[in-house]
């Protein structure tokens, strides 16, 4: 079923507003992780703001779906994401890393509503998720648990042990999108150590695999519809992204992976992003 256009622009205009917010609290900050949190913006903002089954009101409420952030020097990207969606008040938002705040510069669960489990070490969160969904499946839960990954975290040995796992649980209740921003920390990943062909290998592990453009809000929608769709086996979706996205000066250009923009920098993006 196509997806109605208000919501698409609804979904777009959540999105432009989510870059702002993210830009303006690493600007305040003076650090943190740029290019990763732009790029995984609109997966993010499509899951709070369309699929999940959650409740900003009632962030341990027990029938609710779950989000694991694996790549977690994102944070920004959710902080802004939950602060908009009604899980705390937005003017924490410019507390980012500051000594005491509840947004630290990786996800920590135990002071921020919403975030459901600690990350930051590369490579973790998709068995997480795995553990999440065992214990759904135990408690008779009927719920989804979505997992975002970086595609370099996607080099780190625990990921493919964890993809196993979830294949050989037959863990039909687990999704997993991979942030395909194609940059890392040191470069450009096929350099540093290629994934490739990375939707064999997910196929190959006994993954039902799918491959969209990360920011179209249609494909985005249409691929999460059909990951319910599946059955005893989990979902991948390579989600071709660009980091920076949005900011011109910041596309495609890993040395804004963990730098915030200065002052100069963030009044041009704003510029970009139709603000001020």
């Amino acid at each position: 079923m196509p997806v109605n256009a208000a919501k698409l622009t609804e979904l777009k205009e959540i999105a432009r507003r989510l870059r702002i917010d993210v830009l303006k609290m690493l600007n305040k900050a003076g650090s943190g992780h740029s290019g990763g949190s732009l790029s995984a913006i609109d997966i993010i903002t499509a899951l709070y703001f369309h699929k999940l089954r959650h409740k900003p009101a009632d962030p341990e409420w027990a029938d609710r779906d779950k989000f694991v952030l694996s790549k977690g020097h994102g944070a920004p990207a959710l902080y802004a994401t939950l602060a908009r969606a009604g899980y705390f008040d937005p003017q924490h938002l410019m507390t980012l890393r500051q000594y005491g705040s509840m947004l630290q510069g990786h996800p920590f669960s135990p002071t921020t509503p919403g975030v459901e489990v600690s990350t930051g070490s590369l490579g973790q969160g998709l068995s997480m998720a795995n553990g999440i969904a065992l214990a759904a499946r135990l408690d008779h839960k009927d719920i989804k648990i979505y997992v975002l990954l970086g595609d370099g975290e996607l080099q780190e040995g625990q990921v493919w042990e964890a993809a196993m796992s979830a294949a050989h649980y037959k863990l039909e209740n687990v999704c997993a999108i991979v942030d395909n921003n194609g940059l890392q920390i040191d470069g450009w990943v096929k350099d540093i150590m290629s994934i490739e062909p990375l939707a064999d290998k997910w196929r190959a592990f006994g993954w039902e695999v799918q491959e969209i453009d990360g920011h179209d809000f249609e494909q985005i929608i249409t691929a999460l519809d059909k990951a319910d769709k599946v059955k005893a086996k989990p979902s991948l979706i390579i989600a071709r992204t660009v980091k920076g996205k949005g900011v011109s000066f910041m596309e495609n250009q890993a040395k804004y992976h963990g730098i915030a923009p200065t002052d100069k920098e963030l009044a041009q993006a704003l510029v970009e992003l139709g603000t001020s």
